[in-house]
């Protein structure tokens, strides 16, 4: 039997993307976004796996902030996947999320080779990805922890190095020039320019991809031996039931485990580290900067999406949502645009995005945590306006869809239909709404808003009340399996 018939991908979506902030948020991530085509990064990575195995192959680990937009992203894909999705309580980086979902895989298949995949890389040259992964699937099945190293275009400082040890060849890739595998000499975290530059210049240095392929059971004997804490932790976690995750209990002990990544908690200390160098096209599109690496660029240098008019700007990036943008003479310039946030700075400080989204942290603002339209399974909804005491939405509902049946402890809720039919739940009755017409729903009443015709159901919701946060929601019943504070 083939290897490949083992094989099963994790595709890690916990990311917060928050280099690509004001358009990624931390409950919309990087993954969401669709830079490269009509597709997200998620959609697109899940497509490219696609080729390689079933649906029922494929894991996706995410935390409970993204889960909901997660399996919004995936619903094409939900009658395999839905019961695949691992949602962490907390994110803890990547060590905790690998191990949990190589135990989970474990109890499925004791044979299974994982490929773990970030959700937000693009890789172009989908026939050099499968035989890499094909060349991959030799090494783990010999015990092997591999790596895929990326041949560096430039001294990059934001990326980890991989250095081969070239006079350690694996055997398993005997004759296979195209796609040796090497043993590992030594990781290198991000260095300083200084060092990239030699390391460039050697042309026996690798970019670490983040992304790795092993044998379930190797993994799983690695962690035992560099991180037995976390390793009997994740073990208990699975012991007492792994399908228990909204539970008190493993919330608590999962956001106790220790925050590791991969490369620190095993890779790093491992023997059996191993390393394919590949060729074929790859970018992290790790900061705005990045964006010439995997869109083409007009003959001045600009990367430009949406509604732009720009003159005499070269070497640029400018992405506008709604409004219109004007630029003049802007070079090496960064110009997004979003409706409630817009960045500007130069390209050569766009990795310090991150310590602005930091800050906007700090300071709790909500231009960090979401945008003013949200996604939901059942459509999406758009804060208008807010003050003191209310708050005003658009809401979309697709057809057929509904949201949960709920109630608010602390707002009432004034309904007006735009468009199309509304099918009102509001205590014990239940009645349609048409273009015009309105109600209200007092606090603490159970409701709910339902589409039943066959075009897009859109309303303003005015919300009035002491309280108007989104965690102010107690759910009866819901058509999508959630639990959290989420529509």
């Amino acid at each position: 039997m083939s290897p490949l018939s083992h094989l099963y991908a994790v595709v890690l979506a916990g990311g917060s993307g928050t280099r690509f902030w004001p358009m990624s948020r931390e409950r919309f991530p990087k993954q969401l976004l669709s830079l490269i085509g009509e597709e997200t990064l998620i959609q697109q990575t899940i497509r490219r796996i696609l080729r390689l195995i079933p649906p029922a192959h494929v894991w996706v680990v995410t935390n409970l902030l993204q889960a909901d937009s997660i399996k919004l992203q995936l619903h094409e894909w939900k009658d395999e996947m839905l019961d695949h999705i691992l949602v962490e309580p907390e994110g803890r980086n990547t060590a905790p999320a690998i191990g949990w979902a190589a135990l989970r895989l474990q109890e499925q298949d004791p044979d299974a080779l994982m490929l773990v995949l970030p959700a937000d890389h693009v890789i172009q040259g989908a026939r050099k990805f499968r035989a890499a992964v094909s060349t991959a699937s030799r090494l783990a099945q010999a015990g092997y922890l591999v790596t895929f190293g990326i041949k560096p275009t430039r001294p990059e400082t934001g990326y980890g190095y991989i250095q081969p040890n070239l006079r350690a060849r694996c055997r398993e890739t005997a004759g296979r020039d195209d796609l040796p595998g090497y043993k590992v000499a030594r990781f290198i975290e991000k260095p300083p320019l200084s060092r990239a530059k030699r390391y460039v210049q050697s042309g026996r240095y690798y970019w670490n991809s983040g992304m790795f392929l092993w044998k379930v059971s190797s993994i799983l004997e690695e962690l035992a031996q560099y991180q037995p804490r976390l390793f009997r932790s994740l073990q208990a976690l699975a012991r007492d039931g792994s399908a228990m995750t909204n539970t008190e209990s493993f919330t608590r002990c999962y956001r106790n485990l220790p925050s590791l990544s991969i490369d620190y908690a095993v890779m790093e200390r491992s023997s059996r580290a191993a390393v394919v160098p590949v060729d074929f096209g790859w970018s992290d599109v790790g900061s705005w900067a990045s964006l010439p690496e995997v869109m083409a660029p007009d003959r001045q240098g600009n990367v430009i999406t949406g509604n732009v008019v720009q003159v005499d700007s070269a070497n640029s990036i400018v992405f506008a949502e709604k409004r219109l943008i004007g630029v003049i003479g802007l070079s090496e310039m960064v110009v997004v645009d979003t409706p409630d946030a817009t960045l500007v700075c130069p390209k050569s400080r766009s990795q310090d995005v991150k310590r602005l989204v930091e800050m906007l942290k700090l300071r709790g603002a909500p231009q960090q945590l979401e945008h003013v339209t949200v996604c939901r399974p059942w459509g999406a909804y758009t804060v208008l306006e807010e003050g003191e005491g209310y708050k005003v939405k658009r809401i979309t509902v697709s057809p057929g869809k509904r949201l949960s049946l709920q109630l608010h402890h602390h707002r009432s809720e004034h309904w007006v239909v735009i468009q199309g039919v509304a099918r009102v739940t509001r205590g014990d009755e239940v009645f349609d709404l048409h273009a015009g017409e309105s109600t209200w729903i007092p606090r603490q009443t159970a409701h709910r808003l339902e589409n039943p015709g066959p075009t897009m159901l859109e309303i303003i919701e005015v919300q009035n009340g002491a309280y108007l946060g989104e965690d102010d929601i107690v759910r009866y019943q819901d058509d999508y399996g959630r639990h959290s504070a989420a529509r």
